[in-house]
């Protein structure tokens, strides 16, 4: 995943925080709960993305015997 998209996966997490802070003190339960799906799929394409790159800078993927 490129720069962008760990910077979009980054504004669905705080757009998502966002949204839960106003569903709690709003006392909206479907906005909290909306707002927590996103805070959590923001949080795990980053997490993805962070993984992809990690790979993409250690390509040993097990694969070849140990020595």
């Amino acid at each position: 995943m490129s720069i962008w998209d760990r910077a979009k996966a980054k504004v669905e997490e705080l757009v998502g925080r966002a949204e839960e802070v106003y569903g709690e003190s709003h006392g909206d339960a479907a906005a909290q709960l909306h707002g927590e799906a996103h805070r959590l799929e923001g949080e795990a394409e980053e997490e993805a993305a962070l993984r992809d790159e990690a790979a993409r800078r250690d390509p040993d993927d097990g694969a070849a015997p140990v020595r």
